[in-house]
């Protein structure tokens, strides 16, 4: 699950850091949201069988049924990979083969190594097991993490603005990290859901702050009804009726 969780949210990131190359969003016959779809039918699959289910032995193939997700994943994403990366390494369209923003074609693959690795690095180091115990918990928390570094991403790319490496997001792995770091002096677990509760509330404060300066910019109110002013009259002298706003 964490193997195809985390290809699918680098494999979404890839098809925006090829748009911020080449200014040009490209949709292939099996891309991110197939992949996506294929990550809620293995989830499906667990829920309804069991996770045992993914233990039964293939006849023909002598294989356990949990490799067969696996090798499709790693077959499709190689060539989903292999696609976007050569986009990516053929030079944008800014200025000297430049992203539109004029910046490097590969400065995108710091801030989402700053997810993925961490990920992956606190996964393995964990001494209470804290991916194994409560792997959605973990998802979801580093799953919005990555969403706030792909959202930033996209907002470079629409309005042709350089990606800062660092975000105030990676403070909730950054906690998980240094309790490692300090041989687990606090329960991974509560550091786990203080990280899903800062990363969201971080999330919602960017989307906010986003759509509000959108909205300031196209000058239309958000979510809510703009007041109508009604125009007052009075009548003149000569008996004409005169409006006044």
């Amino acid at each position: 699950m964490f193997f195809q969780c985390f290809v699918a949210i680098t494999l979404f990131y890839c098809a925006h850091w090829q748009t911020y190359v080449s200014g040009t969003l490209r949709f292939g016959k099996f891309d991110v949201t197939e992949a996506q779809f294929s990550v809620m039918a293995i989830h499906l699959v667990s829920a309804i069988f069991g996770p045992t289910v993914w233990a039964t032995k293939l006849p023909l193939l002598h294989m356990e049924l949990r490799l067969m997700p696996v090798a499709m994943a790693l077959s499709v994403s190689f060539i989903m990979c292999y696609t976007d990366v050569a986009v990516i390494l053929s030079g944008g369209v800014g200025k000297n083969g430049s992203t539109v923003a004029g910046t490097s074609v590969l400065s995108p693959c710091i801030p989402i190594a700053l997810v993925v690795l961490p990920a992956f690095i606190i996964y393995q180091k964990s001494t209470m097991h804290v991916y194994e115990k409560h792997p959605c918990l973990y998802i979801v928390a580093f799953g919005m993490v990555a969403a706030k570094v792909t959202n930033r991403l996209v907002v470079a790319h629409m309005s042709k603005s350089q990606m800062e490496y660092m975000d105030s997001v990676l403070v909730g792995p950054g906690m998980l990290f240094l309790n490692q770091y300090f041989n687990t002096t606090f329960n991974e677990y509560i550091i786990l859901w203080i990280c899903l509760v800062y990363s969201v509330a971080d999330l919602l404060c960017y989307s906010r702050n986003v759509c509000n300066q959108m909205c300031a910019h196209l000058q239309i109110p958000l979510l809510r009804l703009a007041s109508v002013v009604q125009p007052r009259h009075h009548v003149s002298s000569d008996g004409a009726a005169v409006y006044v706003s």
